[in-house]
């Protein structure tokens, strides 16, 4: 029997991309979010987030590994667990990236952790994504991507206890994630991850009662809330962590408040209970 990898190996291992901001995947994904249909003309400034839409994952489909991420290894590590999940980012918005810019990603693993978990062992693996446009010497945007892997979900497992989401909303807007919504936003990102949209995958290998509703998905309606608010305010920071799943067909509300520079998002899901965590921060 080989040995297992030394995961922390992994760190420092780099990996570069290049796209050109398009913009039917913008006028795609505005009207997957419900926007009125507009024209996108080259130098419309890319929504905060909106870059998911690029630097796509590529990975020929006998690659792909049965929950339909890419099999283990390569880029990122090998992790030996079966379940991944998006457990948060951190973001610094420096300058805009615009329709028709040519953007180059440079990704850094930054660090890999083990550690036990309620429900098993854990890995968490960070990752500093930066896109620079246009062949300039610095990011435009720097991102800090959090992976979490578990084990397998077992019978008597201990669930975190949920928490209540907070009170003081200013703005509220409610949702109803649909498996159509679900396989969207799987399309537009190019994601094979078979808990968005296979439920019966999803209910009777990773044991959750629905199709799961994507992180990123929901960081976005986050801060989509914020741009239907304030729509004219400049991003200079955003950071979230996912605190629970959440499920398709209940509704979803994603919530804010501000407080001069800061404004604070979040989700919660039917029962009321905080699924999201987010702080978005304004340069004025």
């Amino acid at each position: 029997m080989s040995a297992a990898p030394d995961l922390r190996a992994w760190i420092g291992r780099t990996e570069t991309l290049r796209d050109t901001i398009g913009p039917t995947p913008v006028a795609a994904l505005a009207a997957t979010l419900d926007h009125p249909t507009v024209p996108v003309p080259p130098g419309t400034p890319l929504p905060p987030l909106w870059h998911w839409l690029y630097f796509l994952p590529l990975h020929r489909h006998s690659e792909l590994g049965p929950d339909g991420h890419a099999r283990r290894g390569g880029f990122l590590p090998p992790v030996p667990l079966p379940r991944r999940m998006w457990a948060g980012s951190q973001f610094e918005f420096r300058s805009s990236v615009r329709v028709g810019d040519a953007v180059e990603r440079r990704s850094t693993i930054e660090d890999v952790t083990s550690k036990p978990g309620r429900s098993g062992s854990l890995v968490f693996v960070k990752v500093r994504h930066e896109l620079r446009c246009n062949g300039a010497s610095q990011p435009a945007l720097v991102e800090w991507h959090d992976i979490v892997y578990r084990e397998a979900k077992q019978s008597d497992a201990v669930e975190p206890l949920p928490q209540p989401a907070p009170p003081g909303a200013a703005w509220q807007r409610e949702i109803v994630p649909d498996d159509v919504l679900l396989f969207r936003y799987s399309a537009l990102t190019f994601n094979g991850h078979r808990i968005h949209y296979d439920r019966r995958y999803v209910t009777g290998v990773e044991g959750y009662p629905g199709l799961v509703v994507h992180g990123p998905l929901i960081a976005t309606l986050l801060l989509d809330l914020l741009h239907r608010n304030a729509p004219g305010a400049d991003l200079a920071a955003f950071r979230f962590k996912a605190v629970r799943p959440t499920f398709d067909g209940q509704p979803l509300r994603v919530n804010g408040a501000r407080d001069g520079r800061t404004v604070r998002l979040w989700a919660q899901d039917h029962a009321g209970w905080l699924t999201m965590d987010a702080v978005a921060t304004l340069r004025a």
